[in-house]
């Protein structure tokens, strides 16, 4: 069994980076046909997509958010990290990681495991 679990703290200040880890277990983050995801959540909005990092490195990013977005891992420590620079307030949401079968994640379908979700509000 696979889990995801995302840490990171809870209140970060507008311009600030924000940096979340995504801890996994019950599998390696080096398998093969996987995309190591980030999706966030905002109030009353559906799920957005932010970046993905592959079993061998490569990275992609939304384009709304590819200026601000990086996404690196640790495989001796099964770990992948979301680092998403000059916050604002509408950075607001719940935070996932997410195990995915495809680049963009737009729907629950499209990964089989996701952390709990961390939330994430940007205020002074």
């Amino acid at each position: 069994q696979v889990q995801l679990q995302e840490s990171g703290p809870g209140l970060v200040k507008p311009s600030q980076t924000l940096s979340l880890t995504c801890t996994v277990s019950g599998g390696s983050i080096t398998t093969y046909s996987y995309y190591w995801s980030w999706i966030r959540q905002s109030p009353g909005k559906g799920l957005e997509w932010m970046g993905a990092i592959t079993n061998s490195g490569s990275t992609y990013y939304s384009p709304s958010l590819k200026s601000r977005t990086s996404i690196s891992r640790d495989t001796s420590k099964n770990q992948f990290t979301l680092q998403l620079s000059s916050v604002t307030p509408e950075g607001t949401a719940v935070y996932y990681c997410a195990r995915a079968y495809t680049i963009v994640v737009r729907s629950t379908r499209e990964a089989d495991y996701w952390g709990q979700g961390t939330q994430v509000t940007v205020s002074s």
